[in-house]
């Protein structure tokens, strides 16, 4: 290869070190920039964040992505973000309504519940008519191969929070799923209801998402919402309390 035509690829090669570099700070960094960000304070050494995940969205533009919500804790409005900030140090008491349907976990490692206080999850079915399915349960373990009852995943790697998000059960899913988003309690669908506590660590930014390859019409799932913030990845920004 002569000098000129290296030369040329070395150009070509840098070019496209540089467009990648653009294109990551324009999809992710302008991306964020465009999200509201919902502000949670303590009481009590305590503070409470709602999420729900739901089948579809609101958006004029991609109506039939899957997507998170976040609940605005003093309008009780749900938010179409996922960037939300919590104080230092202060136990993390999460609230998760899980509207879609079930989807089994490429690695059933994330069944098992890490990272929250007790490494457990409580959990509790309802039928589209708002009506409770059984009792609270208590589990370390939600099985998806064993039982079609994970919709998607809540996970902060960085602070090893893995926590799988239970959906309405197989025979309740059919034909009851929410179709008016953001969904609610009352709006018809089936859902399931999921909390947990953890500690949230110092100050800083933490990237969370959705484990499950969710990304309909992308190749294995790991395209559009999974990897978009505002659908089903998002940050934690944890402040001095």
């Amino acid at each position: 290869m002569s000098v000129t035509a290296r030369a040329a690829a070395l150009i070509v090669a840098f070019l496209c070190v540089v467009g990648a570099g653009v294109f990551v700070a324009v999809y992710y960094i302008g991306a964020a920039s465009q999200l509201p960000t919902v502000n949670y304070t303590a009481s009590g050494g305590q503070v409470s964040v709602a999420l729900q995940e739901d089948p579809g969205n609101n958006s004029a533009t991609r109506p039939s992505w899957v997507t998170y919500y976040t609940q605005d804790p003093t309008t009780k409005q749900w938010l179409h973000t996922t960037l939300f900030t919590v104080p230092a140090h202060t136990r993390v008491n999460m609230t998760i309504y899980g509207y879609d349907g079930c989807t089994p976990l490429r690695n059933n490692y994330f069944s098992q519940v890490q990272g929250t206080i007790g490494n457990t999850v409580t959990v509790q079915q309802f039928n589209k008519n708002n009506r409770p399915l059984g009792l609270p349960l208590t589990e370390s373990l939600i099985n998806s191969w064993a039982h079609c009852s994970v919709g998607h995943t809540f996970a902060i790697p960085n602070i090893g929070l893995y926590v799988p998000v239970a959906s309405p059960n197989a025979y309740n899913s059919v034909n009851n799923l929410c179709g008016t988003f953001p969904c609610t309690p009352t709006s018809g669908g089936a859902y399931s209801l999921e909390t947990f506590s953890f500690m949230s660590p110092g100050p800083g930014s933490y990237r969370w998402q959705c484990l499950i390859p969710c990304g309909g019409g992308f190749l294995n799932g790991n395209g559009g919402p999974m990897q978009t913030l505002g659908w089903m990845t998002g940050f934690m920004n944890v402040v001095s309390a």
